[in-house]
């Protein structure tokens, strides 16, 4: 009987989350571990199918990286990094964009469909989703100055077109995105997801911004989890070197979404099962919330 009661006081917990959140907008960024363990997908599907079933409007977009690597791979290209950004050239942007809009986003809409949802894939070409441009890499020469490296293919979001993604909505679709941008001459760009996501969502005007992580969430510079923190505050813990690495990115990214109109982004570890339930519908949650 404890435990009866105790999973009614679970639900009693999230019934305020819930009625505040019904009809709006979530856009969640989905990748690294999540993606790669078929108990953790299994888990993200039903957790997304449960928020559109309450009304909550969920926009997927999906990274792919060990993926794009393992094909690439088996292909024999290799790949150069500057800074971290793939340089991507014309047969290397064929690898992703066939992993990317073909094998990855088929596998999460198969996924979430299995799972009872109404998922619809697309890639940023589809009713031109996503108008990109070239992304020039900044990086320091040798005497200092700053210059801009072109990397091939590696792209920027230049608009959105959130009027496909709304009538999805409006359709009680699950809109699962490949972060495949398109230029004006059709030209396809590869773009990273957490960017795709922050711009999507803001386009969106959303609610909340998720990335999905392999890490606990923002933590300060002795290693303590932090629950919530502002934007002003995530630049001093960068300046700071608190955050670095691969976290520098997804913050900023958290930041430039608040900047546009998203009310809050979280940044939650993907390798806890039902990771999303647990930062939207418990008062404590589980990951780091940011805030303007």
């Amino acid at each position: 009987m404890k435990k009866l009661i105790e999973k009614a006081n679970t639900l009693m917990e999230a019934l305020p989350y819930i009625r505040r959140f019904s009809g709006k907008t979530f856009v969640i960024k989905y990748g690294g571990h999540a993606m790669a363990d078929e108990k953790l997908k299994e888990s993200f599907a039903l957790d997304v199918v449960l928020l559109k079933s309450l009304g909550i409007n969920t926009v997927i977009v999906h990274g792919g990286g060990p993926q794009i690597n393992e094909t690439l791979k088996r292909y024999g290209i290799v790949s150069e990094f500057v800074k971290g950004m793939r340089v991507t050239d014309t047969e290397t942007m064929q690898v992703v964009e066939m992993v990317l809009a073909g094998q990855v986003n088929k596998e999460v809409v198969g996924y979430l469909n299995q799972h009872g949802g109404r998922a619809v894939g697309l890639s940023g070409k589809d009713g031109t989703l996503l108008l990109a441009k070239k992304l020039l890499q900044e990086v320091r020469g040798d005497d200092g100055t700053l210059e801009q490296v072109d990397i091939g293919y590696v792209g920027d979001v230049v608009t959105v077109n959130s009027d496909l993604i709304r009538t999805l909505e409006a359709g009680k679709y699950i809109p699962v995105i490949a972060p495949i941008g398109v230029g004006l001459e059709g030209e396809s760009y590869n773009i990273n997801a957490d960017l795709v996501a922050g711009r999507v969502a803001a386009a969106l005007n959303a609610e909340k911004l998720i990335l999905l992580t392999d890490v606990s969430g923002v933590k300060d510079k002795s290693g303590l989890l932090l629950e919530s923190i502002s934007v002003a505050d995530l630049h001093r813990l960068i300046d700071e070197e608190a955050i670095v690495g691969g976290m520098i990115p997804k913050v900023i990214c958290c930041a430039d979404a608040l900047k546009q109109g998203v009310k809050k982004a979280h940044i939650i570890d993907g390798r806890m099962e039902h990771a999303v339930l647990l930062e939207i519908f418990t008062d404590v949650g589980i990951g780091t919330e940011i805030v303007k």
